[in-house]
């Protein structure tokens, strides 16, 4: 696996044409080890002609605020995005990662995406509160998220089916007033 140290440049941007390739390769591959952590208890063949319709969009349309492709070193690995909970004006915003190949992972960058994202989004928009949705197997996006800040906000007991196992689904949250861009202090 190769080395990624953490001196390494991971960057938010907007879309450019030559990341649509990389994003319709790794969205479009239904056995890509990225579905086994991301909502894994959606079927990938119903998701896969979602995605693909979502590549489609991305085709077609100008890059969008709330969502940006992860950069490190000039290479798309990943994107984040956002999406503002209803009622619009509330300040609640979901947010969401996705690191697509797995030798990316593991090396920090999911949680440096992470907090540029969270710092994007109350630079940007009027979050009071952010808030972010997983399954209790992916443990390393749960540990990624409360290394920044956030605090388990629900806990939904064996909500979620993978592999014919059940697992909990898990929000956590993180209000304005409990963010610094800086390397936040580690919380209970």
């Amino acid at each position: 696996m190769p080395s990624f140290p953490l001196t390494q440049a991971v960057t938010l941007r907007g879309r450019r044409p030559r990341d649509l390739p990389v994003l319709r390769r790794w969205l479009a591959d239904a056995d890509a080890e990225w579905r086994r952590w991301d909502a894994p208890y959606f079927h990938a063949a119903a998701t896969t002609a979602s995605l693909l319709a979502y590549v489609e969009r991305l085709e077609r349309t100008p890059t969008r605020s709330d969502e940006r492709v992860i950069d490190v070193d000039g290479e798309c690995v990943g994107m984040v995005n956002r999406s503002q909970e209803e009622p619009a004006g509330g300040g609640w915003w979901d947010l969401g990662i996705l690191i697509y190949d797995p030798a990316h992972w593991g090396h920090g960058i999911g949680t440096r995406a992470l907090r540029l994202w969270v710092t994007a989004t109350f630079d940007e928009t009027d979050a009071h509160v952010l808030t972010f949705t997983t399954w209790g197997g992916n443990e390393r996006m749960i540990h990624a998220a409360r290394r920044l800040g956030f605090l388990e906000a629900a806990r939904i007991r064996e909500a979620r089916l993978v592999d014919g196992a059940r697992y909990d689904s898990v929000r956590l949250d993180l209000l304005r007033r409990e963010w610094t861009s800086a390397e936040p202090t580690a919380r209970p």
